[in-house]
């Protein structure tokens, strides 16, 4: 079993910036493919970046160019860098890990564990 906690959200000005971390514990997550999800109200949650153990990485292209997914295997943690927030970033990120390794899976049916969100406002 692997519990994931975030951290790092909160209100910032469209154009600002914000780091998200993802604390993984319980047991080691080698191995494992980290993602980050977000969910605007009224909204389905949706993709947002995956990064694999040996940092393979692929984005929703809506956050290209804009936000950064790294990990830290000795922490076993993971990050989102985000830069130039638009209010349209505006949700509740989730931190979800993907036990199987394989590919950088986007839907949220083929992760495992989930973290219990940390909110980011975008205020224009």
């Amino acid at each position: 079993q692997v519990q994931l906690v975030e951290s790092g959200g909160g209100l910032v000005q469209a154009g600002g910036s914000l780091r998200l971390s993802c604390a993984a514990s319980g047991r080691s997550f080698s191995g494992y493919v980290m993602g980050w999800f977000r969910q605007a109200p009224g909204k389905e949650r949706e993709f947002v970046a995956a990064i694999t153990w040996s940092s393979g990485r692929t984005y929703v292209d809506s956050v290209k160019g804009r936000f950064t997914i790294s990990r830290d295997n000795a922490k076993n943690t993971v990050y989102l860098q985000m830069n130039s927030l638009k209010p349209e970033d505006t949700g509740v990120y989730y931190c979800a890990a993907d036990r199987a390794g394989w590919g950088l899976p986007t839907r949220t049916s083929l992760y495992d564990y989930w973290g219990q969100g940390t909110q980011v406002t975008v205020s224009s």
